[in-house]
């Protein structure tokens, strides 16, 4: 979990092969208007966001006996207990860089609907808790998805 420029697809593919379970990307269950939306620049509400928490919800379940990796924001302890309603064990690892590091990363990326105007939005959003487990992402993304895979083991 965590903004956009953390690296959730690229570690969260990494992890899952690390694991030996499915990848799935929380980006691609966004419908053509949410990612429209966030593509001029304009954050989700929460009520653009449930129903595609409740869409990963229902993935996860769906995966609960052979595991599943899910890269997604979750950035709120209220997003993620909706996005984990149905499952019994989940762990969350956020990856975190300096504001810097994530805009450089974003300014940088191409053809991806969130783009640098909602970096901002989405670091004054993001809640870090003791439901999360931090992981440092500016290093090597071996390194960050082997700390990751030490968190959730």
């Amino acid at each position: 979990m965590g903004v956009s420029g953390s690296g959730k697809s690229t570690v969260g593919r990494l992890l899952a092969a690390e694991l030996d379970v499915p990848f799935v990307d929380g980006d691609d269950e966004h419908t053509p208007e949410a990612k429209a939306r966030m593509a001029q620049g304009i954050p989700l509400d929460d009520a653009w966001r449930a129903p595609w928490l409740d869409r990963l919800d229902t993935i996860l379940r769906a995966h609960e006996k052979d595991g599943l990796v899910l890269a997604c924001s979750a950035l709120t302890r209220a997003y993620r207990r909706r996005l984990t309603r149905g499952v019994r064990r989940v762990a969350f690892v956020a990856l975190v860089a300096p504001r810097e590091v994530l805009a450089a990363r974003l300014a940088t990326r191409h053809g991806h609907f969130a783009g640098p105007a909602l970096l901002d939005s989405q670091l004054a959003t993001l809640e870090l808790g003791d439901d999360v487990v931090t992981v440092d992402a500016t290093g090597p993304l071996d390194t960050t998805a082997a700390t990751a895979a030490l968190a959730v083991r």
